[in-house]
């Protein structure tokens, strides 16, 4: 996502593999439960939201501050925090819902995760390589013999990185690959790097912001962007609980499209100190994210296009991601999207 992803990411195997043994075990304790006077109690939705607390995942915040439906479950957000890992809490049955890229949800499956993408949050994939102004590049054949600045080797910057190699018929050893971090400023304006991988509503308003003119080059990925995943067992108890999230971020999402005055006052609730230089970031990357949320026709949180996740499997599994012949169809469902 063009939230920062957590280094730490590369870990959550780890984890994983202790959580996907309970995972079965897990998610039936988010099953209705009967109270002791016999009557049914709702069952847990926890939506987790990555890292910490960011303008980015507005959208949630207005559901949650404007009540989702509470007549099918007791829904409520959670961020990971600065170390845990993407699908960890998803895994051992903590959470039920997780904001994550659909080509990051595909790797997840391919090692064992039993997660599902039930609909878009971003339609458009946000990475982009930036270089400073005046720079030679121009284009992704042109990293040829420069370095490249990336977080690390893991989450959608890397994948992004990798695909734009492969499309642009270069490989690892053509650039050099420079693990910087979040550092990215200070990598790329001190001469470190001569490009980094970035998000246009995160990490191009950072340069902007601090003066630093820069040229932004869009790969053109046929990436899968960030998407809301569901523990898929938990999607086969509970249908309408996921419609039901889903309903209450595509509201939101609108809000933050078309209000965000509104979207920012309700967002000072969620964010700590949401003022200053932190307030003034917020206007700028918001508009920069809702711009995120429709695809070329202007439609909000459209449909999975099946076409696209199996030419994104296709890509990754040509540059090592996930192995070949990977199903990209059991990755993704259009059942709950009504849109």
């Amino acid at each position: 996502m063009t939230r920062h992803t957590n280094p730490t990411r590369v870990q959550w195997r780890v984890a994983v593999l202790a959580g996907v043994a309970l995972i079965a075990t897990s998610l039936t304790g988010c099953t209705a439960a009967v109270a002791p006077g016999g009557a049914a109690t709702l069952p847990s939705a926890v939506i987790g939201l990555t890292y910490i607390p960011n303008i980015q995942f507005a959208p949630f915040y207005v559901a949650d501050h404007n009540g989702f439906d509470t007549t099918t479950a007791s829904i409520s957000l959670r961020h990971h925090g600065a170390s845990e890992g993407l699908f960890t809490a998803l895994a051992a049955g903590d959470e039920q819902f997780v904001v994550a890229g659909g080509d990051e949800i595909l790797q997840a499956r391919a090692q064992g995760i039993d997660i599902v993408a039930v609909a878009s949050y971003y339609s458009q994939y946000p990475a982009r390589i930036i270089v400073p102004q005046g720079s030679p590049i121009r284009s992704v054949s042109d990293l040829r013999g420069h370095s490249i600045g990336i977080p690390g080797k893991f989450g959608e910057s890397w994948f992004a990185l990798l695909v734009a190699l492969k499309q642009a018929g270069l490989t690892e050893s053509d650039v050099t690959i420079t693990e910087i971090g979040y550092t990215q400023q200070a990598a790329l304006t001190t001469g470190k790097v001569d490009a980094e991988v970035g998000f246009s509503n995160s990490d191009v308003i950072s340069f902007q912001q601090a003066g630093f003119p820069v040229t932004v080059i869009d790969p053109g990925l046929p990436l899968v962007s960030i998407c809301l995943g569901v523990a898929g067992s938990y999607a086969t108890a509970h249908p309408d609980v996921v419609r039901t999230v889903i309903a209450g971020m595509k509201q939101g999402m609108d809000t933050a499209l078309n209000d965000q005055a509104t979207t920012l006052s309700i967002a000072a609730a969620y964010i700590p100190s949401f003022y200053g230089d932190t307030l003034a970031t917020a206007k700028q990357v918001l508009p920069a994210t809702t711009a995120l949320f429709v695809d070329a026709n202007g439609q909000l949180s459209p449909p999975f296009d099946p076409a696209q996740w199996d030419q994104m499997a296709q890509i990754m599994a040509a540059v090592g991601l996930i192995p070949q012949g990977t199903d990209a169809g059991a990755a993704f469902t259009n059942e709950f999207n009504g849109t």
